[in-house]
């Protein structure tokens, strides 16, 4: 088999037996793919079998000129799972990139805003449009729920439990979680369902997508950075900010008010405790509050 086979059965591996997302796929392979181009560049002849961690080695060299650290580390990470995919089938008994370290990148906490900035965002709606309906409903769950951008623009109407005051979300990996949400936000979704998508012509395989474009389909992630972006740019808003920054936002304003990390972990739908514990670093405000209410000490 030659690297595009290869390649083509990692890709079934990780979404058949992983379920890892199409984002992740898509980076898996991009990945691969420039791999295999720097071969071919360099005229070197050799398969994912017999390569071994000379060659890997002066690729990362080579694209270490071209990417930021992140991206290295991404890189490098990838084709570690590639590797081990080869070893896990027989094709291979060894991991070239064993001895290969990724670059240190430190941990970049989150840009946030305040609860007075998001009321901003929304006031700045426009809703003598069709699309302001709708743009303040995806606003208004995006924070209040936590979501990601893939995750809303994929939320489904028959994933709405409003009498039971959920919604579940298919998040990374295809797994699943509940999140509550807040009354003020369900009567947003309604407001845009009977107002403004009942009258859409909704185009075929979309009819039970939630949040729909002009042409009655599912919104593309650019068009809800967009929306934020443009949302932004309107009340002078001095941060660059993405649907992520509501996502933080979510997840910082319930640690300043009180909620455990457990809790916040679970609604957001991290695998581990560790990626949420990020969020402790944004308020050393809240940390010496935590002290002088709790320590035995401060009493």
């Amino acid at each position: 088999m030659n690297w595009s086979s290869y390649i083509k059965n990692f890709q079934s591996y990780l979404k058949i037996e992983r379920g890892l997302s199409k984002n992740t796929l898509d980076n898996y392979t991009f990945d691969l793919e420039r791999l295999c181009l720097f071969l071919k560049e360099n005229s070197i002849e050799i398969s994912p079998i017999k390569i071994q961690e000379e060659t890997i080695q002066q690729f990362i060299y080579h694209i270490s000129k071209e990417v930021n650290v992140r991206s290295q580390a991404r890189i490098i990470s990838g084709l570690k799972s590639f590797f081990s995919y080869l070893i896990f089938e027989d094709y291979r008994a060894d991991n070239p990139m064993e001895l290969i370290e990724a670059p240190r990148i430190g941990r970049k906490l989150p840009d946030t805003l305040s609860v007075a900035d998001i009321d901003n965002l929304i006031a700045a709606i426009d809703l003598s449009s069709p699309e302001g309906e709708r743009n303040r409903a995806i606003v208004e769950t995006l924070y209040s729920c936590g979501l990601r951008v893939s995750e809303l623009v994929t939320l489904k109407i028959s994933d709405l439990f409003f009498e039971e005051g959920f919604i579940k979300i298919t998040g990374k990996g295809n797994k699943q979680r509940f999140v509550p949400i807040a009354p003020s936000t369900e009567k947003f979704i309604n407001l845009y369902r009977n107002n403004i998508r009942n009258h859409l012509v909704i185009a075929k395989n979309f009819e039970d997508t939630l949040f729909l474009n002009r042409r009655g389909k599912q919104l593309t992630r650019a068009m809800i950075f967009t929306i934020i972006r443009g949302l932004a740019i309107k009340i002078n808003l001095e941060k660059t900010i993405s649907p992520h920054t509501l996502r933080h936002s979510f997840a910082t304003h319930l640690l300043e008010n009180g909620a455990d990390l457990r809790s916040i972990q679970m609604m957001l739908g991290h695998e581990s405790i560790t990626t949420t514990e990020i969020y402790v670093h944004l308020d050393r405000k809240y940390l010496t509050q935590i002290i002088n209410t709790f320590h035995p000490r401060k009493k």
